[in-house]
């Protein structure tokens, strides 16, 4: 027996012909609607909870996940620098689940299977005010990001004169020196000069020109016909710690005071980078010739401590090895040591730590084997939050 069923206006239909009808014009079952729907929250829940489970096994708390990768800055250019990546990966991350989730979509809800063969799609082509809104939103988002970049490269590349410590920075092959060229003391002590007078002053390519003659025109010769050797551009003052293949050096800087880098390479291009400050810079031999702004201040140090910091310029055979340490001590600290080793300079860098009871070597580096007589397993002993000498009082022979 055949059954049979009447429509809305008294149309009869039987129940294949109307499932056909509804097919043709896209529908399917609610059944089936309702089963793709929900793999589809499946699929989502278990990608949230995949993604859950890393950040909680990783052991990264919600300010570390934060940062993206990023170490902690401890200078107020490092944090806004910090912030500017954090949202811009924020807001990346929301353009990027927003696009996954339209795939997902698409794949998961207009997918081809059974029902649609051979049925034409219904077409979307030629939606104008989508098509401007999905081109106008990337251009906002560009100036946006543009407009705080902008800011903060501002903020981080600014320069006063209101420095309380400049230090000379000298890059070498493979190894660094730091030497303090002025300090202003918390009180009232005047202030120290420690730049050598007549050195570091002049013009590389000052003085007479040799030329050479080339088809019959005069030219001059490499660097103005000086000499290689000819470093003139390069500082030098009374106080200064020099790296080794034995000693790491240590620079030894104030927290809560703006300071001054100057920087400079005897011989081909470095980078001198400390990752808590977030920034880096490449240091270049004849930097005035070379134009380049080899001058950088912060405003402060935020907290005491050691942190390493490395050549981040690929300078040659043992360019991984090219690392210091800078050590962030009290501002009483900073000037005990200065003034010690100005009274006392023929005393080490380490002597100088010992004597405002701070750890005398690296605890964030070592120093490379040269002869290779390790197996690479020796590492840094020492905690970096915590630099101070246990049963040490300052103030010893002076």
């Amino acid at each position: 027996m055949q059954v049979m069923w009447h429509a809305p206006g008294g149309v009869s239909a039987h129940p294949g012909e109307q499932e056909g009808v509804k097919l043709a014009h896209g529908g399917r079952p609610r059944s089936r609607q309702v089963s793709s729907t929900s793999r589809a929250v499946k699929r989502v829940g278990v990608v949230a909870g995949l993604a859950l489970a890393a950040l909680v096994m990783t052991g990264c708390d919600a300010r570390d996940a934060m940062r993206f990768g990023w170490p902690e800055g401890i200078t107020p250019e490092a944090k806004q620098m910090g912030d500017l990546w954090t949202w811009s990966v924020i807001a990346a991350l929301i353009m990027g689940i927003l696009v996954w989730a339209l795939i997902f979509w698409t794949i998961s809800f207009h997918r081809a299977n059974d029902e649609k063969k051979g049925v034409f799609p219904r077409q979307t082509a030629y939606n104008v005010p989508l098509e401007l809104t999905y081109t106008a939103i990337p251009f906002i988002i560009i100036a946006v990001l543009f407009y705080f970049t902008v800011i903060v490269q501002n903020d981080v590349e600014s320069k006063n004169n209101d420095s309380k410590v400049v230090v000379d920075v000298t890059a070498f092959q493979w190894n660094w020196k730091f030497g303090y060229r002025s300090v202003i003391f918390d009180d009232g002590t005047p202030r120290y000069e420690g730049a050598q007078p007549g050195v570091g002053e002049g013009n590389p390519f000052a003085g007479p020109q040799e030329r050479e003659m080339h088809h019959g025109e005069e030219l001059p010769f490499p660097a103005g016909g000086r000499d290689d050797d000819i470093r003139t551009y390069l500082r030098f003052d009374k106080i200064e710690t020099i790296g080794s293949s034995s000693e790491i050096p240590i620079l030894v800087l104030p927290t809560g005071k703006r300071i001054e880098f100057n920087l400079a390479a005897a011989d081909v291009i470095h980078s001198f980078w400390v990752p808590e400050f977030l920034f880096k810079r490449d240091v270049l031999p004849f930097p005035e010739q070379n134009h380049t702004d080899n001058v950088f201040q912060i405003s402060s140090i935020d907290r005491e401590g050691a942190f390493v910091g490395r050549c981040a310029e690929m300078c040659g055979t043992y360019h991984s090895m090219m690392n210091f340490e800078v050590r962030a001590v009290s501002p009483q600290a900073f000037d005990a040591y200065i003034k010690f080793r100005d009274r006392n300079p023929q005393a080490t860098n380490a002597q100088a730590l010992e004597a405002i009871c701070q750890e005398p070597k690296s605890v964030t580096t070592v120093p490379f084997d040269t002869r290779r007589k390790s197996d690479g397993s020796i590492g840094a002993t020492g905690d970096p939050n915590n630099t101070r000498l246990a049963s040490c009082s300052p103030g010893g022979p002076q």
